[in-house]
Protein backbone atom coordinates (compact mmCIF):
# COMPACT_ATOMS: atom_id res chain seq x y z
CA UNK A 1 0.00 0.00 0.00
CA UNK A 2 1.45 3.32 -1.46
CA UNK A 3 -0.28 5.47 1.18
CA UNK A 4 -1.79 4.05 4.23
CA UNK A 5 -2.79 7.14 5.51
CA UNK A 6 -4.98 7.65 2.97
CA UNK A 7 -6.49 4.26 3.37
CA UNK A 8 -7.57 5.00 6.68
CA UNK A 9 -8.75 8.19 6.24
CA UNK A 10 -10.79 7.13 3.08
CA UNK A 11 -12.31 4.48 5.47
CA UNK A 12 -13.23 7.06 8.21
CA UNK A 13 -14.25 9.26 5.79
CA UNK A 14 -17.09 6.66 4.86
CA UNK A 15 -17.42 5.28 7.72
CA UNK A 16 -18.50 8.88 9.25
CA UNK A 17 -20.48 9.08 6.17
CA UNK A 18 -22.58 6.01 7.08
CA UNK A 19 -22.95 7.31 10.41
CA UNK A 20 -24.68 10.74 9.04
CA UNK A 21 -26.67 9.10 6.16
CA UNK A 22 -27.74 6.32 8.75
CA UNK A 23 -28.61 9.23 11.02
CA UNK A 24 -30.85 11.57 8.38
CA UNK A 25 -32.57 7.79 7.46
CA UNK A 26 -34.20 8.01 10.93
CA UNK A 27 -35.60 11.31 9.96
CA UNK A 28 -36.67 10.56 6.70
CA UNK A 29 -37.85 7.23 6.64
CA UNK A 30 -38.96 6.10 10.20
CA UNK A 31 -40.68 3.03 8.63
CA UNK A 32 -37.11 1.49 7.37
CA UNK A 33 -35.33 2.51 10.74
CA UNK A 34 -37.36 1.38 12.82
CA UNK A 35 -38.10 -2.13 11.10
CA UNK A 36 -34.51 -2.54 11.25
CA UNK A 37 -34.45 -1.54 14.71
CA UNK A 38 -37.59 -4.09 15.77
CA UNK A 39 -35.59 -6.99 13.82
CA UNK A 40 -33.01 -5.90 16.11
CA UNK A 41 -34.47 -5.91 19.54
CA UNK A 42 -38.18 -7.51 19.08
CA UNK A 43 -37.24 -10.39 15.98
CA UNK A 44 -39.75 -8.85 13.77
CA UNK A 45 -40.36 -5.83 11.48
CA UNK A 46 -43.99 -5.08 13.01
CA UNK A 47 -41.73 -4.54 16.66
CA UNK A 48 -44.00 -5.34 19.81
CA UNK A 49 -47.85 -5.70 18.86
CA UNK A 50 -48.48 -4.68 22.88
CA UNK A 51 -47.85 -0.82 21.68
CA UNK A 52 -50.59 1.44 21.32
CA UNK A 53 -50.65 4.20 18.82
CA UNK A 54 -49.27 6.98 21.48
CA UNK A 55 -46.20 4.45 22.05
CA UNK A 56 -45.24 4.31 18.25
CA UNK A 57 -45.71 7.96 18.01
CA UNK A 58 -43.46 8.81 21.00
CA UNK A 59 -40.61 5.96 19.74
CA UNK A 60 -41.36 7.56 16.08
CA UNK A 61 -40.02 11.04 17.53
CA UNK A 62 -37.44 10.13 20.05
CA UNK A 63 -35.90 8.06 16.69
CA UNK A 64 -35.99 11.00 14.51
CA UNK A 65 -33.84 13.21 17.49
CA UNK A 66 -31.57 10.16 17.56
CA UNK A 67 -31.50 10.71 14.11
CA UNK A 68 -30.75 14.03 14.08
CA UNK A 69 -28.24 13.74 16.47
CA UNK A 70 -26.14 11.30 14.42
CA UNK A 71 -26.82 13.42 11.32
CA UNK A 72 -25.07 16.22 13.34
CA UNK A 73 -22.34 13.83 14.87
CA UNK A 74 -21.67 12.35 11.84
CA UNK A 75 -21.26 15.71 9.74
CA UNK A 76 -18.61 17.21 12.89
CA UNK A 77 -17.18 13.77 11.97
CA UNK A 78 -16.76 14.73 8.54
CA UNK A 79 -15.50 17.80 9.02
CA UNK A 80 -12.97 17.13 11.44
CA UNK A 81 -11.75 14.41 8.96
CA UNK A 82 -11.33 17.12 6.20
CA UNK A 83 -9.61 19.44 7.91
CA UNK A 84 -7.42 18.75 11.05
CA UNK A 85 -7.24 14.94 10.68
CA UNK A 86 -6.25 15.19 7.19
CA UNK A 87 -3.56 17.21 8.17
CA UNK A 88 -2.34 15.15 10.79
CA UNK A 89 -3.67 17.39 14.16
CA UNK A 90 -2.96 15.44 16.65
CA UNK A 91 -6.00 17.02 18.41
CA UNK A 92 -8.61 15.83 15.53
CA UNK A 93 -7.53 12.06 16.10
CA UNK A 94 -7.98 12.54 19.89
CA UNK A 95 -11.76 14.39 19.06
CA UNK A 96 -12.56 11.26 17.12
CA UNK A 97 -11.59 8.54 19.67
CA UNK A 98 -12.77 10.47 22.54
CA UNK A 99 -16.17 11.32 20.75
CA UNK A 100 -16.74 7.49 20.03
CA UNK A 101 -15.56 6.50 23.66
CA UNK A 102 -18.13 8.84 25.26
CA UNK A 103 -20.31 7.69 23.00
CA UNK A 104 -20.12 3.81 23.44
CA UNK A 105 -19.33 3.60 26.50
CA UNK A 106 -22.79 4.53 28.35
CA UNK A 107 -24.90 3.47 25.68
CA UNK A 108 -23.38 0.08 25.38
CA UNK A 109 -23.46 -0.14 29.63
CA UNK A 110 -27.16 0.78 29.35
CA UNK A 111 -28.12 -1.51 26.43
CA UNK A 112 -27.18 -4.28 28.78
CA UNK A 113 -27.72 -3.48 31.83
CA UNK A 114 -31.44 -3.07 30.48
CA UNK A 115 -31.39 -6.00 28.66
CA UNK A 116 -30.99 -4.95 25.11
CA UNK A 117 -27.80 -6.96 24.20
CA UNK A 118 -28.05 -6.90 20.78
CA UNK A 119 -27.82 -3.02 20.49
CA UNK A 120 -24.67 -3.89 22.37
CA UNK A 121 -23.86 -5.91 19.80
CA UNK A 122 -23.84 -3.55 17.18
CA UNK A 123 -22.29 -0.92 18.97
CA UNK A 124 -19.04 -3.02 18.96
CA UNK A 125 -19.64 -3.33 15.01
CA UNK A 126 -19.92 -0.14 14.63
CA UNK A 127 -17.12 1.02 17.14
CA UNK A 128 -15.10 -1.65 15.42
CA UNK A 129 -15.57 0.32 11.90
CA UNK A 130 -13.78 3.20 13.76
CA UNK A 131 -11.42 1.96 16.06
CA UNK A 132 -9.48 -0.36 13.26
CA UNK A 133 -8.44 3.05 11.64
CA UNK A 134 -7.73 4.91 14.13
CA UNK A 135 -5.76 2.29 15.91
CA UNK A 136 -4.27 2.31 12.51
CA UNK A 137 -3.33 5.65 12.32
CA UNK A 138 -2.38 6.40 15.93
CA UNK A 139 1.02 6.46 15.22
CA UNK A 140 0.92 9.06 12.06
CA UNK A 141 0.40 11.74 14.25
CA UNK A 142 2.52 14.06 16.24
CA UNK A 143 1.85 13.57 19.99
CA UNK A 144 -0.84 11.31 19.95
CA UNK A 145 0.12 9.65 22.71
CA UNK A 146 -0.20 12.48 25.01
CA UNK A 147 -3.32 14.05 26.33
CA UNK A 148 -5.82 15.98 24.22
CA UNK A 149 -4.27 19.23 23.07
CA UNK A 150 -0.23 17.73 23.18
CA UNK A 151 1.28 20.08 20.75
CA UNK A 152 3.27 18.39 17.38
CA UNK A 153 4.02 20.00 13.90
CA UNK A 154 1.07 18.69 11.77
CA UNK A 155 2.15 16.64 8.07
CA UNK A 156 2.04 19.10 5.39
CA UNK A 157 0.79 15.46 3.36
CA UNK A 158 -1.99 12.89 4.18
Amino acid sequence: MQNPFLFWWRWLMASAAGVAGFGLSMVLLPEWTQGFFNLLIFGALAGNPTFGAEAVAYITFVSAVLGAVMWGWGVLMLLVLRGPFRRREPEAWWMLVISLVAWFVPDTLYSLASGFWPNAVLNSVFALVFTLPLWATRGLFSGTAAAPGGGGAPSPHP
